[in-house]
């Protein structure tokens, strides 16, 4: 058995163990911490002393001072390169988040910035302003390529020829042309109402039959139509022939105007006519009933009685319609319509019938404006023989107008003719009458058809694509060389669905930038040139370097 001094002692033993192990722990982390402290002491050394130049980089310079940085940093949208500030941010246009712009450092020697700027890259959709080194784009991830030295004049910019393929650029050549834009319309087609006719009862009566027994009839002039039961008509009949029958009372006080002669008026008035009247001075005998016939040759189009009704003087029976020819009514702009004149070929492709194209006329145009529709109405005259046009279709109507408003059109199927002042449809190539209304043709002179083509070759022509447009400001791309594009400022004079129509700006042969013109312009305002929102600038700058003309003192006068 233990003693108790065995005892006392093997417990201070045990007591002792877990306070060395404290005391080796704490050594070993002060000794840790020293070291880690001495290392960061020695590489915050050494960054100072690049940052103030006492230790020089490799190829002899030193490290420019942050503070020389921060004072040259600037930052730029990718989307909007004019915006540019000295701070980061963001786009007040569309709030991306600004990113910097390289800026060569003030203490780089002139080789070393010839260097930089002899290798560029540049996004291929031209997103972030031109890089020192090869990476990719922050903003589409796209990788950057390499661009060529050379970045033209001060209003032009060059793309080489890598590029060029990237952003497909084409080009076009400026042409001198007759330019025409079309109006587009839609329409719906109608009856002719020249050639309507509603066939209507001249007396009373009841209608005993009705021999066009549905809608949709065609019919021939002259065609029996209904058979109408009229006493009042059995005794005009009776009085015209009492009057052939008794010489003695046939002369009435006037002695041109006899009674035989106002009975058979009376009868015409009643609804007879000269063949019926013809007969029965034939046969002497009076007939109660009449039949009535077709005024016009057509179809059919509406009944307003069936057998048996009782008819009042007046009251409609049939109608019909001459469906050879048909109108087409349009509802155009005010400043469409002011384009158009009588005469005017249209284009029609009616819905029933994708893609075949009626030919017509314009036979009139409204003189006033609709008040509900702020439109002006304008008829079209269409041919339709084969029956195959329906009123009520509708129809897509096309015109083709001069560009620039012109005095005098030509139009070969009208020069040098004659129309009919109300069926443009009908063109002699001499004087005569129109065989339709009778009136005389008068020359297409009248209404504004030159005789002969026009002796000038029309207007400076360009792809509607070549002309960017922002506000006030049209400016087109031209190439002055391969690869080098030069701004132009143009008026333009009309605008077309696939050219524009310029007064000045450029000359016929120029060759133009019609498809990737807008990235290159994005190019031009990252290079700080003028561009599509400024066209101007750099023009104050150059107007303020120029030399002042020299002044002379006026002489004195004695």
């Amino acid at each position: 058995m233990k003693t108790a001094n065995e005892f006392v002692r093997g417990e201070t033993q045990s007591s002792s163990r877990p306070g060395a192990m404290r005391s080796w722990v704490a050594r070993t982390t002060r000794q840790a911490g020293i070291a880690v402290g001495a290392m960061v002491l020695c590489l915050f050394l050494v960054g100072l002393s690049q940052r103030i130049g006492w230790i020089r980089s490799a190829d002899g310079t030193a490290s420019a001072p942050e503070s020389v940085e921060a004072a040259t940093a600037e930052f730029t949208c990718p989307m909007h390169p004019e915006i540019r500030q000295d701070a980061e941010g963001k786009c007040p246009i569309c709030g991306m988040a600004l990113v910097p712009v390289a800026v060569a450092s003030s203490k780089e020697t002139p080789e070393v910035k010839a260097d930089a700027e002899s290798e560029r890259y540049i996004c291929p959709m031209m997103c972030t302003p031109p890089q020192g080194e090869p990476g990719k784009c922050p903003v589409c991830a796209m990788d950057l390529v390499l661009a060529e030295a050379g970045g033209g004049g001060e209003r032009s910019v060059s793309i080489d020829a890598a590029a060029r393929r990237i952003l497909g650029i084409r080009t076009a050549t400026v042409q001198r042309k007759p330019a025409y834009r079309t109006i587009h319309s839609i329409g719906q087609l109608a009856y002719d109402q020249e050639r309507m006719a509603t066939i209507a009862a001249y007396v009373d009566g009841r209608l005993e039959e009705m021999y066009a027994e549905y809608e949709g009839v065609e019919v021939a002039k002259g065609d029996d139509l209904a058979l109408v039961y009229s006493p009042a008509l059995y005794s005009a009949q009776v009085e015209y022939l009492s009057s052939l029958d008794t010489p003695a009372l046939s002369v009435l006080g006037n002695r041109n105007d006899k009674l035989s002669e106002v009975a058979q008026d009376n009868l015409q008035e009643l609804g007879m006519t000269p063949s019926q009247i013809d007969r029965l001075l034939t046969t002497r005998q009076a007939d109660k009933r009449l039949r009535i016939t077709s005024p016009i040759t057509g179809t059919v189009v509406k009944r307003f009685k069936v057998e048996g009704d009782y008819l009042k003087t007046g009251e409609p029976i049939y109608r019909v319609v001459d469906l050879s020819t048909v109108w087409l009514m349009l509802d155009l702009y005010p400043s469409d319509a002011a384009r158009v004149r009588f005469g005017q070929e249209v284009q029609a492709e009616v819905q029933s019938y994708p893609g075949e194209v009626y030919t017509g006329r314009v036979a009139f145009i409204d003189p006033v404006v609709s008040d509900k529709t702020r439109t002006v109405g304008v008829r079209v005259e269409l041919s339709n023989f084969d029956g195959r046009l329906k009123p009520g279709d509708y129809a897509t109507a096309t015109i083709r107008v001069p560009a620039i408003p012109l005095d005098e059109v030509y139009d070969p199927a009208l020069a040098g003719k004659w129309i009919s002042p109300m069926h443009p449809q009908i063109v002699r190539t001499e004087p005569g009458v129109c065989p339709i209304c009778q009136m005389d043709l008068v020359p297409t002179t009248r209404y504004g058809y030159a005789a002969q083509p026009p002796a000038d070759d029309g207007e400076i022509v360009v792809p509607r694509s070549a002309v960017l447009m922002a506000g006030d400001n049209s400016v087109v791309y031209v190439e002055t060389k391969p690869g080098e594009f030069e701004l132009r400022e143009v008026t333009i004079a009309a605008l077309t669905d696939e050219s524009a129509v310029l007064l000045d700006g450029l000359t016929v042969g120029d060759t133009v930038a019609t498809d990737g013109n807008f990235l290159i312009d994005s190019q031009m305002q990252l290079g700080g040139k003028p561009s599509l929102m400024d066209p101007s600038r750099g023009e104050d700058k150059n107007e303020a370097d120029a030399p002042m003309p020299a002044m002379t003192e006026a002489p004195h006068a004695h």
